[in-house]
Parts: structure tokens; sequence; C-alpha cells
């Protein structure tokens, strides 16, 4: 969908999907991405908790 923006539940229900796909490393960087769309912090650590690891972001 053209100028469609992910949210956080579609960035979470890929994260799940990359986790049981054996895939963390994408299933972290797609739970980051959720948690910068949380609407509060507690959320935002919540998510990050389910899915542990280093980030593999460069700095913005």
């Amino acid at each position: 969908m053209p100028g469609h923006e992910p949210t956080r539940d579609e960035y979470l229900s890929a994260a799940r999907e990359m986790a049981d796909a054996g895939r963390p490393t994408l299933a972290r960087l797609l739970a980051e991405e959720a948690a910068d769309r949380a609407t509060d912090r507690a959320d935002a650590t919540r998510i990050l908790a389910e899915f542990p690891g280093l980030s593999m972001r460069s700095e913005r």
C-alpha cells in the first residue's frame, strides 16, 4: 500500500515471525523498530526484552 507506514504491531509481528524462522538478528532489528513506535517507555522496554541481543543499528 503506497504511503503506508508500518505500525508497532506490524513490526512486532514481523519480529516474531523472524524469531520463529531462526533469524534472531533480523528479529531484533524489527523489534527495535517496533520499540521506536511504542507509545510509552515501558512498552518499548518490554518489546526489546522479548528479543534480546545487541543492537545492529548504526548511530543516526
